[in-house]
């Protein structure tokens, strides 16, 4: 008699992903900022290993200019929920889509996760057609599917939103989305399944993002500064926070991930007002959501001649939040400041009194610090993708944001690398001087740990 038991790297609650054994493996969506073919690569990162720090295999995708996003497991602890359909899938497949080709990539990571294998593509014209969506960005993992988020229509328009994909066939089913109400820009979403409730963030449309970012529509407010409250079971729009049009592009999403804690971190990627940075928290306020600037990131001054020319009027380098990440003990926050270089760590005990714990600097479109593994190579890029591990003891990121705008922001063209940090449980980082990924000609974006990371799994329990 056959027994179905849950994937190991399954966990109940927060409280005992943080005790599962360390990861040994990381994949990367590794870009070709020619427009040629992306790939997958896997780095390997336990430090026993004589391959540590290095790429130890990689996976070619099969056409060219795809431009890799955020990709996610198809199966993670939210199969686990009590109305969970499928607690038998397991954590094996690495769904990747393409935000320029609408091609969504279905990646094998067994029996040999050093060599994966693309199993299936499913091609722009059927998510088209299922969907009516394109410009696939952000997988995550359900309790009873794969939910992506979409930037736009396949003529390049709005509106953005939600569709779903069965986590076995990897069918696309169709949109989410039941009654949109006022929302048409989409970016990230995730949920509370203590709550009931799913939440996006907005960016702009593929017309308004695919060729850099548009100065007419930045400066007259016009991308996304707003966040939307789902009804997660009735697929209905509930209620729209808006940040004011001074805060443009309300991006990354990280809800506490105690299911019982009705809040969550949200970071805007600049301000009108004086090229700040900000980190803000919804939450429940007498029944209804709520949003609340908790973190302002001020913009440095600079010489003009140091700046790249979207930049040079502004005589300053915005911060630039373009990725942030939240411990499973949802007490660090971890900030990523794509223009200035620096890497930052808040304690959040208190998602309304943020305190300041670390910082370091890496890259940046003035300092272009240098890691100590090659203290006299100037580096840029900068801070952008962040993985936490399941621990909260180490940190790794990446330092290309998106092809058009690392072109706008390092004109230069953009070094890729990726480096580990390790995190002290008291608050406090340091960077691993024996780790550093040198990616050549591809350019490192999204991570993905071996079993599971901080943002790739929900819990339904405490």
């Amino acid at each position: 008699m056959s027994i179905w038991r849950p994937d190991p790297t399954f966990y109940p609650s927060p409280k005992m992903a943080m005790q599962a054994p360390a990861e040994k493996l990381a994949f990367v969506a590794m870009l070709n900022g020619n427009g040629r073919h992306d790939a997958l690569g896997v780095v390997d990162v336990d430090p026993e290993s004589t391959g540590y720090g290095h790429i130890v295999g990689q996976v070619d995708m099969p056409n060219a200019g795809d431009e890799l996003h955020h990709f996610g497991w198809n199966a993670c602890s939210a199969c686990l929920c009590p109305h969970a359909p499928h607690p038998h899938v397991e954590r094996r497949y690495l769904v990747v889509p393409g935000i320029h080709s609408s091609r969504i990539h279905i990646i094998d990571t067994k029996p040999d996760p050093r060599n994966p294998k693309i199993v299936k593509v499913i091609e722009p014209e059927t998510l088209a057609a299922r969907a009516g969506y394109a410009s696939p960005h952000t997988i995550h993992c359900g309790p009873d599917g794969i939910l992506v988020s979409a930037l736009g229509a396949p003529d390049g328009g709005g509106p953005g939103g939600i569709f779903v994909m069965d986590q076995e066939s990897f069918d696309v089913l169709g949109k989410w989305e039941l009654d949109r109400g006022p929302q048409h820009l989409a970016y990230d979403f995730w949920w509370h399944l203590g709550f009931d409730t799913v939440i996006t963030s907005e960016w702009g449309t593929p017309n308004m993002v695919t060729k850099g970012v548009n100065p007419e529509i930045l400066l007259s407010g016009g991308y996304g500064h707003r966040l939307h409250i789902w009804d997660l079971v009735k697929r209905r729009h509930q209620q729209e926070l808006d940040l004011g049009s001074e805060y443009q592009m309300a991006l990354e999403l990280r809800p506490a991930h105690d299911p019982t804690r009705a809040y969550g971190f949200l970071g805007v990627v600049v301000s009108l007002k004086d090229l700040s940075a900000s980190i803000w928290v919804w939450h429940r306020d007498d029944g209804k959501w709520a949003v609340k600037k908790v973190i302002d990131i001020p913009a440095e001054p600079a010489d003009p001649a140091s700046l790249p020319p979207l930049l040079q009027g502004f005589k300053a380098v915005p911060p630039l939040i373009t990725d942030i990440n939240l411990s499973l003990d949802d007490r660090f926050l971890y900030v990523s400041c794509f223009g200035t270089g620096e890497f930052l760590q808040f304690d959040v005990s208190d998602p309304f009194s943020p305190r300041k714990t670390g910082s370091v600097h890496l890259g940046g479109i003035v300092g272009k610090a240098a890691h100590p593994k090659q203290p006299k190579a100037q580096l840029n890029g900068g801070p952008q993708m962040v993985e936490l591990s399941r621990d909260g003891r180490r940190v790794y990121f990446t330092n290309s944001l998106y092809s058009p705008w690392d072109a706008q922001f390092y004109p230069e063209g953009i070094r890729s690398w990726m480096v580990k940090l390790d995190a002290k449980p008291e608050g406090g980082m340091e960077i691993d001087p024996k780790f550093f990924v040198d990616f050549g000609e591809l350019r490192g974006h999204q991570v993905r740990l071996e079993g599971g990371d901080a943002s790739s799994d929900s819990y339904c329990y405490a």
